[in-house]
């Protein structure tokens, strides 16, 4: 390749990605996509990869295990909502493939081992998810360009218990929490903050929960920078482990910031994500995702696949 093709190619790449941005605060021109900022903040590490002639590596944390609140999930492993995500993110790099021989490889890096007991998730279950996330990708039309990472992944941390990998994590990378109470007091990350926590409070606030909603709000705020603290430093491990990579994110990023927040299925809400919501079959419309009880409110039926609880099908679709 000339070096005068890989400005324009890695352009090409940037753009692709950028039309699924979950964008945060619009600011200057993050209020246009592609977003030239943000793709400039990323385009230096896609070019390295194109120069090298080598698959544009990409990391995500996503996908650490379903919420425990069954008024938002179907249960515990992974379901349509994880395999619509999944599908488009093995078509982004099969877009990418199309512009871009070597292609994308995207990691998806699950965080669920991270902060499993911060977030009331029992880490069997976790490791229920997992293992039926990496069947998911390896039932993928190859090339799918998709990888499965987990915190027992690195060797230092084999055989270690589960409390014990995350203290390592933490003693290792970890911010100290009254510096991030800090921060968040003085205005940093107040949208990450104020959004874990009303997971968490959503995630608690089961039918069998029995206790006040105050003291549930209280628990969600204090659980909250623990989830902050461990994945932030989820993502500085990360970081080391493969340096270089373009770092995805889940979450909405504001204008020209290190990570990139894309979008992994359509959704109304800029911050739902499939292990927190299921699908939805519109009909015409394609997928959705939504609560599970606002599907049951529109009247959706529940669909089975392979024996398991699938997604919910509205009666047009179900009709077509």
């Amino acid at each position: 390749m000339a070096d005068s093709d890989v400005p324009r190619i890695a352009r090409r790449v940037m753009e692709l990605i950028l039309r699924h941005q979950r964008k945060g605060q619009r600011t200057g021109d993050c209020a246009h996509t592609p977003c030239p900022a943000c793709r400039d903040a990323h385009l230096h590490r896609v070019e390295r990869y194109v120069a090298a002639g080598e698959p544009v590596r990409m990391v995500l944390p996503a996908f650490p295990g379903k919420s425990p609140n069954t008024a938002k999930v179907l249960g515990v492993l992974p379901d349509m909502a994880e395999r619509l995500a999944l599908d488009f993110l093995s078509g982004l790099t099969g877009r990418i493939r199309e512009v871009y021989a070597p292609g994308a490889e995207i990691l998806i890096c699950s965080d669920g081992r991270v902060f499993s007991d911060a977030v009331g998730i029992p880490d069997e279950h976790i490791t229920a998810y997992q293992r039926e996330m990496q069947t998911l990708i390896d039932s993928l039309p190859r090339p799918s360009g998709l990888g499965l990472f987990n915190l027992e992944d690195l060797p230092e941390l084999a055989g270690l218990g589960h409390d014990r990998m995350r203290e390592v994590l933490t003693e290792r990378y970890a911010e100290p929490l009254e510096q991030l109470r800090k921060r968040v007091r003085a205005g940093e990350e107040t949208a990450l903050y104020r959004a874990i926590t009303r997971f968490l409070f959503e995630d608690g606030n089961t039918p069998g929960y029995t206790g006040s909603r105050a003291a549930l709000q209280r628990d969600a705020r204090a659980r909250a920078y623990i989830v902050i603290q461990r994945s932030k430093a989820w993502g500085d491990l990360l970081a080391d482990q493969f340096p270089g990579a373009v770092r995805l994110s889940i979450h909405p990023q504001p204008c020209g910031a290190d990570k990139l927040g894309i979008h992994l299925v359509e959704t109304a809400d800029n911050w739902l994500t499939p292990w927190h919501s299921v699908a939805l079959d519109t009909g015409a419309g394609g997928f959705v995702l939504v609560k599970r009880e606002e599907a049951e409110a529109r009247g959706a039926e529940l669909v089975r696949e392979g024996g398991r609880p699938s997604h919910y099908a509205l009666r047009a679709a179900l009709a077509a």
